[in-house]
């Protein structure tokens, strides 16, 4: 919860939440809801799978959401594809 309210206040400026983001985690999230496989991006960005997994996990908690498709959602809604 500690988080959530740290994440609302950085945000105190109104930008969107995927401006928070870092280039991976932004990156992460474009290629994710561009269908691309954890292990695929993984393959792609030339780091472990468990380290897309992580940033997948990252992007889900910021961004407050709960699957890939709410992501694919999300990025079409804020024009990231």
């Amino acid at each position: 919860l500690a988080d959530l309210i740290l994440d609302d206040l950085a945000r105190a400026d109104d930008q969107p939440p995927h401006m928070q983001l870092s280039d991976r985690e932004f990156q992460v999230l474009v290629g994710l809801a561009s269908g691309a496989s954890v292990t695929e991006l993984a393959e792609q960005m030339s780091i472990s799978f468990k380290t897309v997994s992580t940033y997948r996990a990252r992007l889900l908690s910021k961004l407050h959401l709960r699957s890939n498709a709410e992501l694919t959602a999300y990025a079409i809604e804020h024009s990231l594809l």
